[in-house]
């Protein structure tokens, strides 16, 4: 099974910037995802990356994150600008596959790190 650890994670005023980091190890990923949660809410699909580097968005933030990949390195981050209180959450990753063009995620799960954004 893939071990996959999260990091960057932290405290930011509104407006900032924060970039996130997973380190997969274990074997070499396929599709990738970082989700969230935020308390009292459900875990929800930030952005995703195929194989391929296809990548798809969150509504809420699409425009100010980007998620990409090293294979090199078997990692992938999110680079989050113009950070909103609403954007407040802890930020896993997760592997996954692309299926007709929706990403769809396994159960595996990192144990995340903390965005909290300041107004």
């Amino acid at each position: 099974q893939v071990q996959l650890v999260e990091s960057g994670g932290g405290l930011v005023q509104a407006g900032g910037s924060l970039r996130l980091s997973c380190a997969a190890s274990g074997r070499s990923i396929n599709a990738m995802g970082w989700y969230r949660q935020a308390p009292g809410k459900q875990r929800e699909l930030v952005a995703a990356i195929s194989s391929g580097d296809s990548t798809n968005y969150a509504d809420s933030v699409k425009g100010r994150f980007t998620i990409s990949r090293d294979n090199a390195k078997n990692t992938v981050y999110l680079q989050m600008n113009s950070l909103k209180p609403e954007d407040t959450a802890v930020y896993y990753c997760n592997t996954g596959v692309y299926w007709s063009g929706s990403y769809v995620p396994f159960d595996n799960w990192g144990r995340g790190t903390q965005v909290t954004v300041s107004s």
